[in-house]
């Protein structure tokens, strides 16, 4: 079979591997009917930091239907559509104990503890599976998981009602995060990236308003007033820096950006106004209602989706999102053929 596979930074690799075979006890083998690709595959491929084997074929943002199904196995039968889970935790740990899974302390991903889903099957634990209502999309499938990580940033903010946010970066992360408050609450919205075209979409898709990261225009659009809180899912430190500068007082940063380098901060700026910055690691309990909310939110998801490709398309791709190129959101593979 076709696979997509990560031998080391900066060698990605579309291959011929052998099909994985039947599924040991527990696990599962899906024929993978989309998979998404994520800012962290990126950052994997760009520094190589989560590389725990090699090579290993990436993507953790998937779906796909039941081929076979190992022994022990139940809640599922062949054909049925799922998604993954794509934490790959001990069971353990004191935190798994707890049923912090994605606080594990031996925690690794789909795509790096294991193969992914950039392949045209795969096979992963049962446990980390969810049904999914086949009359959905599977472009709209594979945003389950992200959609999650967007769901428990917004959770970790803990936005009050009526007041306004500023969600920085426009990409998967944030253009969800963007699209969940902007249908679970009210107050102002909005929405920055250096990618104007993106920001652009966003703004339309959720009826929010993209601004520059500039404080004097963010007062101007709120009146005089700065936002108290804040979504950070640009992984850039610059911008983080300059959006320190964008926020009131006693303001709320929430952090879902996968950073590259060191932020150089003055920790007194932190102390003297009350900023407080919470980090958000993937997502907790969020993937089933993630699921439970993609027919309701598939129309807006698709209208996201920057491009659909096959599998020797990805490494492509790849560098198209690392320049930033993309006017979307999220590109998605399809390993069972492009739709037409």
């Amino acid at each position: 079979m076709k696979a997509v596979r990560l031998h080391g930074a900066g060698d990605l690799r579309v291959e011929e591997v052998p099909a994985p075979g039947s599924p040991e006890p527990g696990w599962v083998r899906l024929k993978v009917t989309a998979a998404g690709i994520c800012g962290s595959d990126l950052h994997n491929f760009r520094t190589g930091q989560w590389i725990s084997r090699a090579p290993s074929t990436a993507g953790h943002e998937l779906t796909g239907v039941v081929a076979e199904l190992g022994e022990g196995v139940a809640g599922f039968g062949i054909g049925d559509a799922v998604v993954a889970d794509s934490r790959f935790w001990c069971g353990d740990c004191a935190a798994c104990r707890d049923g912090r899974h994605h606080l594990c302390e031996r925690l690794g991903f789909v795509g790096e503890a294991c193969d992914g889903g950039f392949a045209e099957e795969v096979v992963l634990p049962a446990r980390l599976l969810l049904a999914v209502a086949p009359e959905v999309d599977p472009a709209v499938a594979a945003m389950a998981e992200p959609l999650a990580v967007a769901l428990h940033a917004v959770k970790r903010l803990a936005p009050r009602p009526g007041e306004p946010v500023l969600v920085l970066g426009c990409g998967p992360i944030g253009g969800l995060a963007a699209l969940l408050l902007a249908r679970d609450r009210t107050g102002p919205l909005l929405v920055a990236d250096r990618n104007a075209t993106r920001a652009e979409l966003v703004a339309t898709v959720t009826g929010g308003t993209a601004v520059a990261l500039d404080a004097g225009e963010i007062r101007n659009v709120l009146g005089g007033a700065l936002p108290r809180a804040a979504i950070e899912a640009t992984g850039s430190t610059a911008a983080l820096g300059h959006l320190v500068g964008a926020l009131e007082g006693g303001g709320r940063v929430a952090l879902v950006g996968i950073f590259h380098g060191r932020l150089d901060i003055d920790p007194n700026l932190l102390v003297e106004r009350e900023l407080t910055m919470i980090g958000c690691h993937a997502f907790a309990d969020e993937l089933p209602g993630a699921v439970a909310r993609l027919p309701e939110l598939a129309p807006d998801l698709l209208r996201l989706v920057d491009r659909q490709i096959d599998l020797d398309a990805v490494p492509d791709a790849y560098q198209r999102l690392m320049a930033g190129e993309a006017a979307g959101l999220k590109t998605i593979i399809r390993p069972d053929g492009v739709p037409r």
